[in-house]
């Protein structure tokens, strides 16, 4: 995700803008703090980048499967055959995988021949 789309869409943006460079200090800061360690960011399957970093992401996305995991037993209706959410733990993230534009490359960006 965008790092200023999200900046920019918090309900907080002060859309007439900032009254000094102090006001847009604290702003940014406050901002920061949310987006590390309050929200939930797709990309890292809903856990903040601060439980990301601290190691405990693996944890609650254990939780998470297991809720689902009982959930789906107890409402199979909910889900007919869909699968529940992958909340597998994945050691690595990549937030900007290279896109393969050449369908005869198989070469990666850090790949080595």
């Amino acid at each position: 995700e965008s790092l200023f789309g999200s900046m920019k869409t918090r309900k907080q943006y002060p859309r007439q803008g900032f009254k000094d460079i102090e006001e847009a200090r604290e702003w940014v800061l406050s901002f920061v703090y949310w987006y590390n360690n309050e929200h939930r960011h797709s990309g890292i399957k809903y856990v903040t980048p601060a439980q990301r970093h601290q190691g405990i992401d693996g944890d609650i996305l254990a939780k998470r499967k297991e809720v689902y995991r009982v959930a789906k037993l107890t409402f199979p209706e909910r889900w007919n055959t869909r699968d529940t959410r992958d909340w597998d733990y994945e050691d690595k993230i990549v937030f900007n995988p290279v896109k393969d534009n050449d369908a005869n490359s198989s070469k990666k960006i850090g790949q080595v021949a």
